[in-house]
């Protein structure tokens, strides 16, 4: 990468969209899809109608969270792609992408999985560590995935048209 190009712009679009979309995948999925976990479910089961509600008010206000993620990073994203200095590499952005994702699994099955205890992987199971584990090693694997295509398109030196 020449000495005047910044690849900074670009992953920290990509890293902001990565985590919501990784948020998005894990709201939808596990929480709607699946109904295996909700924000509070270790806290208030979602046993009867009036904790589901209470879980499903927490699910809005965490898709609403990484809603704004996405949003955000594909602000960031319109910004890179107007500056002259930041190479387009879709190495580059695939890798945030997948760094971001990464970095959501890591940090909300740490704080909420673990630390917090808000809720579990599959809550409907006797094997909660092994699945809150699984989640965290999937997180890690993204990150460090994502790394890799970062330094890959370190190479890359496409520059938008402005």
């Amino acid at each position: 990468m020449a000495e005047n190009q910044r690849q900074g712009p670009l992953i920290s679009a990509g890293v902001l969209m990565g985590a919501g979309l990784g948020g998005f995948v894990d709201g939808i999925v596990f929480h709607q899809i699946l109904q295996w976990h909700h924000m509070l479910s270790s806290y208030t089961p979602p046993y009867d109608l009036v904790n589901l509600k209470v879980n499903m008010f927490w699910d809005g206000i965490f898709h609403a969270a990484v809603w704004v993620m996405v949003v955000v990073g594909l602000g960031l994203l319109w910004r890179a792609g107007q500056r002259r200095d930041v190479p387009w590499s879709g190495r580059t952005f695939l890798g945030s992408l997948m760094a971001g994702w990464g970095l959501f699994n890591l940090v909300e099955g740490l704080i909420d999985h673990e630390w917090l205890g808000l809720h579990h992987v599959n809550e409907y199971t006797n094997h909660h560590t092994a699945w809150d584990m699984a989640f965290l090693a999937f997180g890690a694997a993204m990150l460090l995935g994502g790394w890799g295509f970062i330094r890959a398109g370190r190479k890359d030196s496409s520059f938008p048209r402005v």
